[in-house]
């Protein structure tokens, strides 16, 4: 009896060796004597995969510049570099700005540079118009994504690297739109003061708690499969905000691994909440249409929905009137 058990004991084991032998040629990686010889190459290719994994952006921002400047802030850094989003067609607002708020001559020992930023145009015509007034003013950068109110995050993304990379060294960033109007004694003597030590990790504008519009209809419809959280992270409205240079580079890098959403500003309120970085409150930054009058305007730092001919009109009559009291 006991001959027999160990006869099929022996049995046992052969025809397990078998199959495991069998196995070993077929699928070598499966059985223990391939996993030695094989893994050096296998294991190598699986933490390139996953190193890739964990290291390769969601949103790699692989767009070339088609206009640039880069040497703008070469002779001297600047104190603030202001970054208006605009379109092709917008000439005459470009145009305005350049003549009112946005001189960068306004401030004697205070380096400002303006610049425009802009997508690609579906357009030639548009393209090469651009191309002209970048030439004569030197203040226009554009990458070849199309320019549309849903890239309006990759405008602003294409500030924040022109910036992290071109000019680093400068103070403060703003970032606005080419319908405001910004009263820049406020801004730089009020808020930013040149001769204050410059802050870090700063961000700063019309701050606004809310959640996604669900509305299909609504501009700023946002869908649930996109951005299924019931409120975002306070986020400043895309009208006008202020930051420390330093944050352009942490929201461009934050960015590259951050889904994409088309809401420009709480898109950069979602990267702010990642870094950890609280965007403070100012009441100066308004993001509506407001009736002119020389005291209201002189207590704010920025206006909504401007012209270009309001923009010429408010600039002269403030400029003009600095002698009166309120």
């Amino acid at each position: 009896m006991a001959s027999k058990v160990s006869c099929l004991y022996l049995l046992t084991v052969v025809c397990w060796a078998s199959a495991l032998w069998y196995l070993s040629i077929t699928r070598p990686t499966s059985s223990y004597t391939g996993h030695r010889q094989l893994n050096s190459i296998s294991i190598a290719r699986k933490n390139v995969s996953f190193g890739n994994i964990r290291t390769r952006p969601i949103n790699p921002h692989s767009f070339d510049f088609l206009i640039n400047e880069p040497n703008k802030c070469e002779k001297s850094v600047p104190f603030l570099v202001i970054l208006i989003s605009t379109t092709h067609k917008e000439f005459d607002a470009r145009q305005a700005i350049r003549e009112t708020w946005g001189d960068e001559n306004n401030f004697k020992g205070i380096k400002i540079a303006t610049l425009f930023l802009l997508g690609k145009n579906a357009d030639p015509v548009l393209n090469q118009m651009v191309e002209q007034e970048s030439q004569i003013f030197h203040d226009i950068i554009v990458e070849d994504f199309i320019d549309s109110y849903h890239n309006l995050t990759l405008k602003t993304l294409m500030g924040m690297r022109w910036v992290a990379t071109f000019c680093s060294k400068a103070k403060y960033v703003m970032k606005t739109d080419s319908d405001i109007f910004v009263n820049m004694d406020n801004l730089i003597h009020k808020l930013l003061k040149p001769n204050t030590k410059p802050r870090r990790r700063y961000f700063t504008g019309y701050v606004i708690n809310g959640g996604p519009i669900r509305d299909v209809r609504s501009k700023w419809y946002m869908p649930r499969d996109l951005y299924p959280d019931s409120n975002y992270p306070p986020f400043c409205s895309g009208t006008g905000y202020i930051f420390s240079a330093d944050v352009a580079e942490l929201i461009y890098k934050t960015s590259l691994h951050t889904r994409l959403l088309h809401l420009e500003d709480v898109y950069v309120g979602l990267c702010l909440r990642k870094l950890g970085i609280h965007p403070f409150q100012n009441s100066g930054f308004n993001h509506w249409k407001m009736a002119y009058s020389l005291c209201r305007y002189r207590r704010v730092i920025t206006v909504h929905q401007i012209t270009p001919e309001e923009m010429h009109r408010i600039w002269n009559d403030m400029s003009s009137k600095k002698h009166l009291r309120c």
